[in-house]
């Protein structure tokens, strides 16, 4: 079998067998896959601990009719580890790595930028850079534009001409003019559509300058527009503590 080598992040795990599990990972060059690591349930696996979910990694994979096989890994860092004592970075994680597992596919379209973005998150919410909320909200917002869904938070979204505006579709792309306005529109505060055009282009002083109740209306949006262009909500959002 043909060997190759990359580094990933684990997205989950599911049982395989007696002994074995099946892992899907995000990796750098590689997209999404799905490989089998052998005996990692067993008390004596050498690396069982390293294939857990948030676990950043370099690996060496064979390649497999149907599924790769995990044949070495290194731990890069144990993000697992460091959030698991903080219950809203931990489920903010979580979400990251549903969400992550959603919008990339094994082809491989974009998987670099969306490793990259996805490391720099985790790594955001294991040394607390920001607060847990904004940091998911921020990589949530840029997972989407990368995956070609990018919102415009600026000019209409229809029609282009610039704002700022006050109707908010997740159907149109974003904001839309008084003219483009479609019917079931949200109307957010302003404060609100500056907070996410703060987190969608990373100007953290401003994101961070905003109050709670405009964070809030941000989060539901984000939550809005990513079940509209997922078709179906992340399941793990549900316990994040909005």
């Amino acid at each position: 079998m043909a060997l190759y080598r990359d580094e990933a992040v684990v997205l989950r795990t599911q049982k395989l067998g007696e002994a074995d599990r099946i892992v899907t990972l995000l990796t750098r060059r590689h997209g999404r896959v799905r490989a089998v690591a052998k005996g990692v349930r067993r008390t004596s696996s050498r690396f069982g601990s390293r294939v857990e979910p948030f676990m950043h990694v370099d690996l060496q994979l064979a390649e497999g009719r149907t599924l790769d096989v995990i044949t070495q890994v290194e731990t890069l860092d144990a993000y697992a580890g460091r959030l698991g004592n903080d219950y809203g970075a931990y489920t903010c994680g979580t979400s990251m790595l549903e969400s992550a597992d959603r919008l990339v596919g094994e082809d491989g379209h974009p998987a670099a930028q969306q490793y990259l973005l996805l490391v720099g998150a985790l790594r955001a919410l294991a040394d607390r850079r920001h607060p847990s909320g904004l940091i998911l909200d921020s990589f949530l917002l840029r997972s989407l534009a990368i995956a070609g869904y990018a919102p415009s938070f600026d000019a209409c979204a229809r029609c282009g001409v610039g704002g700022p505006h006050r109707a908010f579709n997740p159907g149109a792309g974003g904001m839309l003019c008084v003219d483009c306005r479609l019917p079931g529109s949200a109307n957010p505060a302003p404060e609100t559509v500056a907070l996410l055009a703060a987190l969608l282009s990373g100007a953290w002083p401003q994101a961070e300058a905003v109050g709670d109740r405009p964070r809030r209306e941000a989060s539901s949006l984000v939550a809005t527009y990513l079940q509209w262009h997922l078709e179906r909500g992340l399941r793990s959002l549900d316990y994040v503590d909005r």
